[in-house]
């Protein structure tokens, strides 16, 4: 019999990565609990985890950023592994030295338009401007640095010549749905 693992998620807005992930790793009859943490009192990552049955802890920033007592719940849970999924705080070196498995995904190809601010249409605006031939996604551990871990996984679309801001989110979007819940399912497994 397999065992259990135990996966959290910071999530920070709409949880469209975070529910995906849920419903694909169980769909793949991974045996998952889930723990779902928000600095978000409005994210929609709140309504997608009362929809699938999951516990969602909402938090505020100066709490996760000052105290020990998200640290404490952490070590209290024991994850294999800690997903960000469209959480925008930076982790605080505190976490990172607990050593578990810290995944974040980023929707550019790293170490382009990676750091402090580059997320979002802030990071499709900026491929765009600079007239890349290609962008994507990136899979990387999280390190003391924003976007500056460990790749492990990174796949590339070409832009299209009338390529927009909007075109360009869809497109990595629907890489992110793809292949986050891939990447995650092999590290867990």
């Amino acid at each position: 019999m397999s065992k259990i693992k135990k996966i959290i998620i910071f999530a920070s807005g709409n949880g469209s990565n975070a529910e995906n992930l849920i419903l694909k790793l169980s769909a793949d009859n991974i045996k998952i609990n889930w723990q779902v943490f928000t600095n978000n009192p409005k994210a929609g990552v709140i309504k997608r985890c009362e929809a699938l049955n999951v516990v969602c802890e909402i938090f505020e920033k100066q709490l996760f950023l000052n105290s020990s007592e998200i640290e404490q719940k952490i070590l209290k849970i024991n994850p294999d592994v800690i997903i960000l999924a469209g959480f925008l705080l930076k982790i605080p070196t505190s976490f990172i030295k607990m050593n578990f498995p810290i995944i974040n995904i980023h929707p550019s190809l790293l170490p382009k338009y990676g750091g402090k601010g580059m997320y979002g249409n802030y990071v499709h605006a900026a491929v765009i401007k600079n007239k890349e031939p290609f962008s994507g996604i990136t899979v990387h551990k999280v390190n003391s640095n924003y976007d500056e871990g460990e790749v492990l996984f990174q796949k590339a679309i070409k832009l299209d010549k009338n390529e927009s801001i909007i075109s360009l989110a869809k497109r990595i979007n629907a890489l992110e749905m793809k292949y986050f819940p891939e990447v995650i399912a092999r590290l867990v497994n």
